[in-house]
C-alpha cells in the first residue's frame, strides 16, 4: 500500500453538510486510480470525528445512522517522531487494534461554518498536517461576506451598496434597519453574512417580503446583510488556481437560474436530484459576455485572490449590470463547490489533474513553512527566570496582605 495518505474531510456541523458530501464523493472518486491511498475524515451532522471505508462510497450515505455504526472514530495526533497522524480512537473487533496513517496532505472539502472559516484549517496548522487551499486569514475572511467587502472597497474594488446588521440590533430597533432599506430602494437582496450555496438569501419586493426574509434567515446566521439589487442582474464566475506568486485564471462562467438571484435549487438541484454537485447546476461555459468585460473578470479575480492570500482552488463571484456593464466583486468561495472543476475542463483540465495539481501546490507550501526556523532558543526559563517569577509571586502577597 502506498505510504502516501490523502486524508480527504468533509461533512462538518453546516446547512451546506450535504454539498460538502457531494463535493468530497468526486474528489475521492477522480483520485481512485492514482497511488494516493485514500482516507476519509468525515464530521458528522453532530461534530463527531469519523473514519473507515464504508465513508469512500456515496451510496453509504442514504442512511446516515447506520453508516456512523459503520465507521471508527478519528482524531488528528503525531507519531513518535512528531509527524502528523490520523488516529483511530477505537478498536472494531476483538482481535482488531487501532490504527494510525501518516497524513501525506489533507484536501479539505467542506462547505461554510467551521469547515471553510478557517477553524478547521487552524487544526490541521496547531498539528502541522500539511492541507490544501487557503490558510487561516483567507479562508475565514472570505467566508465574512461583510469583511470581505470591506477590505475590497478599501482597495477600490466595486462592491454593491448596503448594510449587515445582528439579530440582536433587529430586536432592539427593527424600524432603523428597515429605514435603511427604503433608503437604498427595493427591490433588496438579503443574504446571512456567513453562509453559502444561496441559503437563507431572498429577494425582497417590499418591506413586508424583507421582514418575512430576515425572520427565515436568522434561523441560519446571527448576522444578515442587506444590499441593493442589481437590474438586469448577471452573474459572472471565475475561478483561480495556485498561489499569489504563481497562479492562472479560468474561463468565465455564467450560472443560470430560474429568477435573477440563484437558489440552492438552482445550483444544487437542477439535473433531476443528481449527485453532480455544482456541477448539476445550468450554466454558460465560457459565459457570453465581452472579451473587455472578461479581462476585466480574470484580472481582478487575480488581484483578489493575492489580496485575500488565498491558496489552492478558490472561486470570484461578480454581479454585473445587463444594461451597462458595470461589475460589481460579489463574494470568494474558498473551498468552490465541486472545486470549480467544469470551468477548468475548458482549460484542458479534467477533475483528477486538477486535484493533483492542488495536492502539489499544498505539499509545496507546507515544504517551505516547515523550512522556516519554527522554534526560538532562549533562556527564559533557566534558573536565574525561574527565580524572578517566584520574586514576584512573593510581591504579590505582600500587595494582597497590605
Amino acid at each position: 500500500m502506498s505510504s502516501r495518505n490523502l486524508v480527504v474531510a468533509f461533512g462538518g456541523v453546516s446547512p451546506e453538510h450535504e454539498v460538502s458530501v457531494l463535493t468530497a464523493m468526486q474528489v475521492i472518486a477522480s483520485l481512485k486510480e492514482t497511488n494516493y491511498n485514500i482516507i476519509p475524515l468525515y464530521i458528522s451532522k453532530s461534530g463527531r470525528w469519523l473514519t473507515g471505508d464504508k465513508l469512500l462510497e456515496m451510496e453509504n450515505y442514504q442512511d446516515l445512522d447506520e453508516l456512523k455504526k459503520q465507521a471508527t472514530h478519528c482524531t488528528f495526533s503525531h507519531d513518535d517522531l512528531g509527524k502528523p497522524v490520523l488516529l483511530e480512537t477505537e478498536k472494531k473487533g476483538f482481535f482488531n487494534s487501532a490504527e494510525s496513517y501518516p497524513i501525506y496532505t489533507l484536501i479539505p472539502a467542506f462547505h461554510g461554518s467551521e469547515g471553510e472559516n478557517g477553524s478547521f484549517q487552524g487544526t490541521c496548522e496547531m498539528y502541522n498536517v500539511p492541507y490544501a487551499g487557503s490558510g487561516v486569514f483567507a479562508s475565514s475572511l472570505g467566508m465574512d461576506k461583510i469583511k470581505a467587502k470591506d477590505i475590497c472597497r478599501a482597495h477600490d474594488i466595486p462592491v454593491v451598496e448596503g448594510y449587515d446588521f445582528f439579530e440582536s440590533e433587529w430586536v432592539k430597533d427593527q424600524q432603523s434597519i428597515l429605514k435603511f432599506a427604503e433608503q437604498l430602494g427595493y427591490p433588496v437582496i438579503l443574504k446571512p453574512v456567513n453562509l453559502g450555496s444561496s441559503i437563507g438569501v431572498s429577494r425582497a419586493e417590499h418591506e413586508d417580503e424583507l421582514i418575512e426574509a430576515v425572520e427565515t434567515a436568522f434561523r441560519y446566521d446571527e448576522n444578515l446583510m442587506v444590499e441593493k439589487a442589481i437590474s438586469p442582474l448577471i452573474e459572472i464566475n471565475c475561478s483561480v488556481l495556485g498561489t499569489a506568486h504563481n497562479l492562472q485564471t479560468s474561463v468565465c462562467e455564467r450560472p443560470l437560474g430560474q429568477e435573477e438571484t440563484l437558489s440552492f435549487e438552482d445550483k444544487y438541484q437542477s439535473d433531476n436530484g443528481s449527485q453532480k454537485g455544482m456541477a448539476s447546476a445550468d450554466r454558460e461555459i465560457p459565459a457570453d459576455i465581452s472579451d473587455d468585460l472578461t479581462h476585466k473578470i480574470q484580472s481582478l479575480s487575480e488581484r483578489i485572490f493575492k489580496l485575500f492570500r488565498a491558496s489552492g482552488i478558490a472561486r470570484l463571484d461578480f454581479l454585473v449590470n445587463g444594461d451597462t456593464e458595470e461589475l460589481y466583486f460579489n463574494e470568494i468561495n474558498t473551498i468552490p463547490g465541486s472545486f470549480s472543476f467544469y470551468l477548468w475542463e475548458e482549460s484542458g483540465m479534467n477533475m483528477r489533474e486538477l486535484m493533483l495539481k492542488l495536492i502539489d501546490i499544498a505539499t509545496k507550501q507546507h515544504q517551505k513553512k516547515v523550512g522556516r526556523i519554527r522554534s526560538y532558543d532562549t533562556n527564559l526559563l533557566n534558573e536565574k527566570a525561574v527565580k524572578g517569577i517566584k520574586g514576584l509571586k512573593g510581591a504579590q502577597q505582600e500587595s494582597s496582605d497590605k
